[in-house]
């Protein structure tokens, strides 16, 4: 069966992390996804190792699975005569070159629709294609500073502090992802292609939402919490008799829930915690009556109780303990995909989950120029002309 966007082909000049994990989730969806690279590969996570598996690195293999690789010397007139072949047949392609790169090569948007009108022209850069920073290079954790996360992460004592994983860098390519969805759907109708220009600063600054409407409705800069919320108390972690866990209460009705497992039913009618403005207010000494009591017992034994009485709660997992979760099993958020140097690799599922259209995995992360071949035979390039771009290192 076809994907969800079975029949729409993506031409994939990206590299590191934003716009290959945009174009793997297209690719997930069941859309034909092809990766360009430079001869050689150019693509900057293969190098980012260890750790590797058969001459691949970790890095590389999680965004890069349901695609087909090819190498191709774009700065070269061969190179690019191949490529303008591809936009021809393509439905959408996404690079995240520096801005003027595309236009010195003659492969900007207002050129690729001349080729191909239909063509949806998606750009992924650091702060995008205007303003005084356009031409700055982009990096997730400079995003992360300048975009306010950092300012917000951590405690008052430990300073600024980055998110664990390239964040910036996620939420672009899932914004990316939806504007190529709402190009191709707009097109149903206009028959016309567009332009989609996505930055990873505009998109830092977008996913701080309920932190950045605190700051616009009441010009007070926020503080830096650590495990605390902003906006809700109690929604934090607690020590346990034997580690730590995260309790987080979104209401009124579970704080009445919680102070009865605590044994406090009082808790929840005294006037200074009854509702989550005074929760709010009163803080610091909810939280030191509430730690106390969640001392006396052990986490899991705290996390089968909160769970049966429906107060949200949950383990602090590191990745072991994850990875063993029989959610995690059931949801089937680990897979194990054949590789041709590795023999085979475990990747993460998709979080995708389609009735009719499944998400599945047919393509490993490509070696660099695994395709190149196949790819330029299905477009009418001959073998006698594949062997001389290669003796030329076009391909």
């Amino acid at each position: 069966m076809a994907g969800a966007l079975g029949g729409i082909k993506v031409l994939d000049l990206t590299r590191v992390l934003a716009g290959p994990y945009c174009t793997m989730i297209l690719g997930d969806l069941g859309a034909e996804i092809i990766k360009v690279e430079a001869p050689g590969g150019s693509d900057d996570t293969r190098y980012w190792g260890p750790p590797n598996t058969g001459g691949e690195s970790a890095y590389y293999l999680c965004a890069n699975r349901n695609k087909r690789g090819i190498t191709l010397d774009l700065k070269s007139a061969e190179g690019k005569k191949i490529l303008i072949k591809l936009i021809k047949e393509a439905d959408v392609v996404i690079e995240n070159f520096k801005n003027g790169t595309m236009q010195k090569w003659g492969l900007d948007y207002e050129s690729l629709k001349l080729i191909n009108p239909r063509i949806i022209h998606c750009s992924i850069t650091g702060f995008g294609r205007n303003g005084p920073y356009q031409n700055l290079p982009g990096y997730d954790y400079i995003i992360q500073a300048m975009g306010g996360l950092m300012s917000i992460t951590g405690s008052e004592e430990s300073g600024p502090v980055k998110v664990g994983v390239a964040i910036a860098d996620i939420l672009t390519g899932l914004y990316a992802a939806v504007g190529v969805l709402g190009a191709l759907n707009e097109r149903n109708t206009s028959k016309l292609g567009q332009s989609v220009d996505i930055s990873l600063f505009d998109s830092q600054i977008s996913a701080l939402v309920n932190v950045a409407s605190n700051y616009l409705v009441s010009n007070h800069l926020p503080k830096r919490l650590g495990n605390l919320h902003p906006n809700i108390v109690p929604y934090q972690t607690f020590p346990t008799a034997d580690g730590e866990m995260v309790v987080a209460v979104g209401n009124d009705g579970q704080f009445g829930k919680l102070c009865m497992l605590l044994g406090m039913e009082e808790l929840a009618k005294d006037p200074s915690f009854s509702t989550n403005p005074k929760r709010l207010k009163n803080r610091e000494q909810l939280i030191g009556i509430i730690s106390e009591k969640m001392l006396q017992r052990k986490s899991k034994d705290w996390l089968h109780l909160l769970n049966e009485a429906g107060v949200p709660a949950g383990p602090i997992n590191n990745l072991q303990e994850l990875f063993k979760d029989e959610q995690v099993n059931a949801r089937e958020m680990v897979k194990e995909v054949p590789h041709p140097t590795a023999g085979s690799v475990r990747l993460v599922g998709s979080p995708l989950k389609l009735s009719r259209t499944p998400v599945e995995i047919k393509r490993h992360p490509p070696l660099a120029g695994e395709h190149t071949e196949e790819v330029l035979l299905e477009i009418g390039i001959t073998k006698e002309q594949i062997e001389k771009m290669k003796a030329k290192q076009i391909i």
